[in-house]
């Protein structure tokens, strides 16, 4: 359990949520105001979650579709068209929550 707390992913997803944080005054279109809440925060710190889920989640799809071609290579037209609609799919929801965690 605490090998795994300390893995390289995890480590990476943790210093990715810690950049976000340090760097939302940037990432947000808004004048920075030298009093910011942590409400403030939220849009950016949002977007940034949604990307990451969406990059993780794409990747994980192109990794088990070229696994899954790479075992069975007489199936890999169907894997590949099935791998781009799901990743359609993922990108067509991330632009979606986009969208909404930037609209206040």
């Amino acid at each position: 359990m605490i090998r795994s707390l300390f893995s390289a992913r995890t480590l990476t997803t943790v210093a990715a949520v810690a950049l976000t944080f340090v760097f939302a005054d940037f990432a947000s279109a808004q004048e920075a105001t030298a009093g910011r809440s942590l409400i403030d925060l939220t849009a950016p710190f949002s977007v940034g979650l949604v990307v990451i889920g969406a990059a993780l989640g794409i990747s994980k799809l192109a990794a088990a579709a070229y696994e899954s071609m790479a075992r069975q290579p007489e199936v890999s037209g169907s894997i590949q068209t099935a791998m781009i609609i799901a990743a359609a799919l993922i990108e067509g929801f991330t632009f979606y929550a986009l969208f909404i965690c930037s609209t206040k």
